[in-house]
């Protein structure tokens, strides 16, 4: 809380489920609700992901948070969240969380920093860039060293463009897959019409999807209809080591990366072939990482290799 004070000038507020164990749907919907509903609170900010937001979003007011939109900011489990307010109209930031991001680590990573002022304060647009290194996980929590020490960071990879070589510029949907794949079943996608003409936002978590599990979860938004109707995809460079899991060797985590990319470009291609696509901008479940647009506009350059976000 005080790091984020000393990056925004912001003060925090704690509502009463954000330490409370086994908190009820109910509980934390009625805190979502709360925060959007009090004019004193500027923007709210997840703390963690999780893997049961699906059973929140029922409990919300929609009718108060669409009569009072302000940012949101989250990433993973809260793909469910920022779903909801797109089907709200309302605009979102997909990324950062206090646990990860804000807490943990020496000090706040610069791009993390730039992004989050200008998805609280500054606004404006920015041009995505490759921090040149990443870490999959930080210290354990429970070690004091995760408080001055980043995780283990290694050098990145040029990102993989495909498609044409054009710029096409659009509003951002989409989020971590294995949710996606929740918000599908639950019957809370947007209308195709709505995502037409859209930049798709991809990512996956630290429970390491084998390519062929994201191959076929990026196949089924391909027979929705998703793929055919946006005009760019935007994913995020993964996870390649499972959280509690000993770390593969450097090349196994390159050619798990790899795979999971191949199968990305191919299926939408295989759908889409004039789609722009972007692999490996650090927006997901890495850290350094980008806070991004969701809802507001993305702009792939396929042929100058450059993405910008509008704040």
């Amino acid at each position: 809380m005080r790091r984020l004070t000393e990056a925004t000038g912001l003060i925090s507020v704690e509502y009463p489920t954000t330490r409370q164990l086994g908190a009820s749907a109910k509980a934390r919907a009625a805190d979502v609700t709360a925060a959007f509903a009090d004019p004193s609170i500027r923007a709210v900010l997840a703390t963690i992901g999780g893997d049961d937001q699906v059973t929140v979003i029922p409990h919300i007011d929609a009718a108060v948070v669409a009569s009072n939109p302000k940012p949101f900011l989250g990433y993973s489990d809260n793909t469910n969240l920022h779903n909801f307010l797109w089907n709200l109209g309302i605009t979102s930031f997909y990324g950062g969380s206090t646990q990860v991001h804000l807490g943990a680590g020496p000090h706040l990573d610069d791009i993390h920093v730039k992004s989050l002022r200008a998805a609280l304060l500054d606004g404006g647009t920015l041009e995505l860039t490759e921090p040149g290194e990443s870490e999959d996980f930080g210290r354990p929590w429970e070690d004091p060293r995760a408080l001055v020490e980043f995780g283990d960071r290694e050098a990145t990879d040029p990102w993989r463009w495909a498609g044409p070589e054009r710029a096409v510029s659009g509003r951002t949907w989409g989020g971590c897959i294995e949710v996606i794949d929740q918000i599908a079943v639950a019957d809370r996608m947007p209308d195709l019409s709505d995502l037409a003409g859209a930049i798709l936002l991809l990512e996956t978590s630290e429970d390491t999807p084998s390519a062929d599990d994201v191959m076929r979860w990026v196949r089924a938004l391909g027979e929705r209809g998703v793929l055919e109707v946006v005009a760019g995809v935007l994913v995020a460079r993964p996870p390649a080591s499972a959280l509690g899991a000993p770390v593969p060797p450097a090349s196994e985590r390159s050619r798990f990366r790899a795979d999971q990319r191949d199968a990305i470009i191919e299926q939408v291609t295989r759908y889409n072939s004039d789609a722009v696509v972007c692999v490996g901008l650090p927006f997901g479940h890495t850290r350094p990482q980008w806070i991004v647009p969701h809802g507001g506009r993305i702009t792939l350059d396929g042929a100058n290799r450059t993405v910008v976000g509008e704040y």
